[in-house]
């Protein structure tokens, strides 16, 4: 198998095609980063309630771009996070930050179209680490962090 195919597919089980393609979903929309952090890299976002968005970011020892919509708070994370992570039932995994709902309140001068930032990463680096996340947010919901087993590890 070459490796651009091997890519594509993973891309297709993803729900996406490439790097930028992102399958267009009714009742969806992207989250989209503030002006002043807009890159050309791709993001994902991770989101919980926001009744416990407070208890994950004082978990973190650095948080990258959080933003709120839909009842959530969202932090953006690299894509492929999700990759040899379980996340615990209260998080919601939004493969290329598309989210369910409408659009975040506009927090931006007179009404402008920025998103409601709950955090702006003091070093411009709009990425939360994504296994620090998830610490944290098992944590906050009462669970432990499951991670996959590899069957090659053998047991003494």
């Amino acid at each position: 198998m070459t490796y651009a195919f091997a890519g594509a597919l993973t891309g297709l089980v993803r729900g996406r095609f490439g790097r930028r393609g992102i399958r267009a979903v009714t009742g969806r929309h992207r989250l989209q980063l503030p002006s002043r952090l807009r890159t050309d890299r791709a993001y994902d976002a991770v989101g919980i309630a926001e009744r416990h968005g407070p208890g994950v970011m004082a978990l973190l020892p650095r948080a990258g771009c959080v933003l709120t919509g839909a009842g959530c708070w969202w932090w953006i994370v690299p894509p492929h996070s999700d990759v040899g992570l379980d996340w615990p039932a209260p998080a919601v995994y939004a493969v290329g930050a598309m989210v369910a709902g409408p659009p975040g309140r506009r927090t931006g001068p007179t009404g402008s179209a920025e998103p409601g930032v709950v955090h702006w990463p003091a070093d411009g680096e709009p990425y939360t680490h994504p296994l620090l996340l998830h610490i944290a947010v098992c944590a906050a919901a009462g669970v432990s962090p499951a991670w996959p087993y590899d069957d090659r590890v053998r047991r003494s």
